[in-house]
């Protein structure tokens, strides 16, 4: 069975819905764990669906290399087919993405490359674009600069507030992320050649 690790910081609305995909058993894959940053509402959801979790707080530690190879263990341990990024709001360092790339993907709120970092929605309102949408790509070293696999639009209604917007953009990604996995898992989609 194709097996996932999810990373979370909120929460955990992308993680709850494929938790949910996953608990069908005709689903090609499976979360065997799921981790956080902080304490958080998404560890939550893994418990109702007993999945494994475990947190690493980076406070603990003197260095964010220092932190990233605690979690790299707690992931590692699990031995994943794949690492899914679910709303993890932190960078992590090459020697984290390294030992996992390219088995490492990340959900963003825009339409990569356009509108990157952690303001996506935010600065595609500013940008006065007619659309924006969700994208699924393959995490490297940069800040969302992977290979990107899977994206969708989503249209930018006017006077629509960044709230609803990102609400909007979430009910995407909720499906895309199930989408990904399944079509990761079943081979319909490849990492490689990134």
């Amino acid at each position: 069975m194709f097996s996932v690790v999810v990373l979370v910081s909120g929460a955990g609305s992308n993680l709850k819905a494929l938790l949910e995909a996953t608990s069908n058993p005709m689903f090609p894959a499976q979360v065997v764990g799921v981790g956080s940053d902080k304490a958080s509402i998404a560890l939550e959801h893994a418990e109702q669906f007993r999945v494994p979790t475990f947190v690493v707080e980076p406070s603990g530690f003197s260095s964010t290399e220092a932190w990233a190879k605690v979690l790299l263990s707690n992931v590692e341990y699990l031995k994943p087919d794949l690492v899914v990024l679910a709303g993890f709001m932190k960078i992590l360092p090459a020697n984290f993405v390294n030992a996992l790339s390219p088995r490492i993907i990340n959900l963003h709120p825009s339409l990569l490359p356009e509108f990157r970092g952690a303001h996506a929605v935010r600065d595609a309102l500013a940008a006065g674009v007619k659309k924006t949408g969700a994208t699924i790509h393959i995490v490297d070293e940069g800040v969302d600069t992977g290979k990107i696999l899977l994206q969708q639009e989503v249209e930018i209604p006017a006077g629509i507030s960044e709230p609803e917007l990102l609400t909007k953009i979430q009910v995407v990604e909720r499906q895309q992320l199930v989408e990904a996995v399944r079509m990761l898992a079943s081979g319909e989609l490849e990492l490689a050649g990134s």
